[in-house]
């Protein structure tokens, strides 16, 4: 069975950082895509960013361009979202799923997601 485990969520303050991980288990193909969603409180899921586990392609949305890098640690079961700048708009629940579908940020192409960690940033 596949799982994600996310983890590093917190309460930060505005411009603080942090670092989210994502934790893959159970996948048996190469060719997949790992990504980044949030979804804040009246709000609809929102993708953020999106890497490819063979390649390293990525892409951002426009909301975090420049502020946020997704990577992948030297094993491909794990991918880290760094998160600098942050912002109080930022604030929501942060969850990673894995997908073999296009390597884009559309919620349908992933197939296994994450239980989702909170991240608060507040003064």
């Amino acid at each position: 069975q596949v799982q994600l485990v996310e983890s590093g969520g917190g309460l930060v303050q505005p411009g603080g950082s942090l670092r989210l991980s994502c934790v893959a288990s159970g996948i048996t193909v190469d060719a997949y895509c790992i990504a980044w969603f949030r979804q804040a409180p009246g709000k609809e899921r929102e993708g953020i960013s999106v890497i490819s586990v063979s390649d390293g392609n990525t892409h951002y949305a426009e909301s975090v361009k420049g502020r946020f890098t997704i990577s992948r640690e030297n094993t491909k079961s794990t991918v880290v979202l760094q998160m600098n700048s942050l912002k109080p708009e930022d604030t929501a629940v942060y969850f990673c799923a894995a997908g073999s579908g296009g390597y884009d940020l559309a919620e349908d192409d992933y197939d296994y997601w994450g239980q989702g960690t909170q991240v608060t940033v507040s003064s």
